[in-house]
């Protein structure tokens, strides 16, 4: 079920309405249930899958937490076997077939073997890596293992973040479950206009940019190298507020409730440097990542060349779990390559910004370091949104060619989506710049409540006026 869809429309004020009005000991129970119904919606049968990964992990977590010795490291292996095996059939399968057959037309081999006819079960890159992440928390000793299957199921299917996240850890939702959320007027108005937030971020601009982004990407040959990089900037934004504004919808359904979920995202796309942006993107997977590959490979606590192999491991597996394609693997190498020079350049950078007087001008070397790093991540973007590897190089081929100055807006198809567009990016930016010295809600919040109600009467107005309804699904969803 997606969040922009008329049957959400219906679902979650239901599902929260009744959540409210039954006994504690029940909630979970609905909680779950409802859960189950959303992700059906999607491919019924796959709750099946789900439903057997959640099994397999409960009894893991349970052998773990009553063995000792290598006992509790076998069921912690069976574990992660079984939840990537799930994941490597269904989402890795075709890809490493593909390439298979690839190499034997090379080699002129015969290879009968043909791609799978399965269809990539949604949100399961999510769901996987939460529950891997209870399992090895249980087994490392940091939290206990869950003995109700149903609220352990819950902490898995959980459905405002159980197919684009944010990736929960046990410690800060399991216990979630068991607490008693009494209606509150004020998480159910901040969870409100959280969810306006997002939806305003995914309907007004996202959607809108898809239809600008999408036909230059799908036949980037027909389009100019200024025009390519003009679009591929606007992608940067699209993506930015198709999965931000995701997570807001994903939190303030929870705040609504009763719950808090780990914030998302934190104006990525201010950030000075590029280890700045991956503690402010997708927070919750950069911390997955972190905890669970990077650090216990040594993080940065070995010698400096296994640093940079731990750096460039962690962002080529971050490039595949997004998606089976080299465009993906590469854009992952690109992000950790970015993180080496980073690291092997930081005092050669601060004394270059010695040596040229811009580290007496705080202020600009600020924003140069923000602009550098906008323009880095951009051009890593090329690879995560071309359809192919031959589009990826075509794209960058006109990029730095001669074509970089011919910037071709008659070649927009919807000029007025364009403009309005650029000047909701616009509004979203200048609100993230100053919200630290000009908080806009807590500005509303403080009036009276009829100037409140006008308010929030615009911002559901502008939302039903420009936002496009056609049911889009969230990018994140293919992951």
């Amino acid at each position: 079920m997606l969040f922009n869809s008329f049957a959400f429309l219906v679902f979650c004020p239901l599902v929260t309405i009744v959540y409210f009005l039954l006994a504690h000991k029940f909630r979970w129970a609905w909680l779950l249930l409802a859960s189950c119904v959303f992700y059906m919606f999607f491919i019924p049968q796959y709750i099946v899958i789900l439903f057997v990964t959640i099994t397999i992990d409960y009894w893991a977590g349970i052998k773990i937490a009553e063995s000792e010795g290598r006992k509790r490291k076998t069921y912690l292996l069976i574990s992660i076997i079984s939840t990537i095996l799930v994941l490597a059939i269904f989402k890795y399968a075709n890809f490493l077939n593909n390439n298979v057959v690839a190499l034997a037309q090379l080699l002129h081999w015969n290879y009968p073997v043909k791609a799978l006819n399965i269809i990539l079960p949604i949100g399961l890159s999510f769901h996987t890596f939460q529950s891997l992440s209870y399992v090895v928390e249980v087994y490392r000793g940091k939290h206990p293992a869950e003995r109700n299957f149903g609220i352990y199921s819950l902490y898995v299917m959980f459905y405002p973040q159980l197919v684009a996240g944010p990736i929960e850890r046990p410690q800060n939702i399991l216990y979630q479950f068991y607490e008693k959320h009494k209606f509150n007027y004020k998480d159910v108005t901040s969870g409100m206009k959280l969810m306006a937030w997002g939806f305003f971020k995914k309907l007004v601009i996202a959607d809108r940019l898809a239809a600008i982004i999408n036909p230059v990407y799908d036949h980037p040959g027909h389009y100019s190298g200024a025009t390519l990089v003009f679009v591929t900037l606007l992608f940067a934004q699209q993506i930015y507020c198709d999965f931000s504004g995701y997570s807001d919808i994903a939190i303030g359904i929870a705040r609504v409730m009763g719950f808090r979920l780990m914030k998302n995202f934190d104006t990525p796309y201010f950030s000075k440097t590029i280890s700045e942006f991956w503690t402010r993107w997708h927070i919750s997977l950069s911390t997955w990542f972190r905890d669970y590959v990077y650090i216990p490979l040594g993080g940065n606590r070995v010698v400096k060349w296994r640093w940079y192999y731990n750096l460039m491991i962690t962002f080529v597996l971050s490039g595949l779990w997004h998606g089976a394609a080299w465009t993906f693997v590469i854009w992952g190498g690109l992000n950790g390559l970015y993180l080496v020079i980073e690291a092997g350049t930081k005092r050669w950078r601060k004394k270059a910004s010695d040596i040229i007087g811009l580290s007496k001008f705080p202020k600009f070397e600020g924003y140069l370091q923000n602009f550098v790093t906008v323009l880095l991540i951009s051009f890593a973007w090329i690879f995560f949104r071309a359809n192919t590897l031959s589009d990826a190089a075509l794209i960058i081929s006109k990029i730095f060619s001669a074509d970089i100055f011919n910037l071709q807006f008659s070649s927009f198809i919807d000029s007025y989506s364009l403009v309005l567009c650029i000047g909701f990016i616009l509004l979203l930016e200048f609100a993230q710049a100053y919200h630290k010295r000009f908080n806009l809600a807590t500005y509303v919040a403080e009036k009276p409540s009829y100037f409140r109600f006008v308010m929030y009467a615009l911002f559901v107005a502008l939302i039903l006026n420009f936002g496009i309804f056609s049911s889009k699904g969230f990018i994140y969803f293919q992951f």
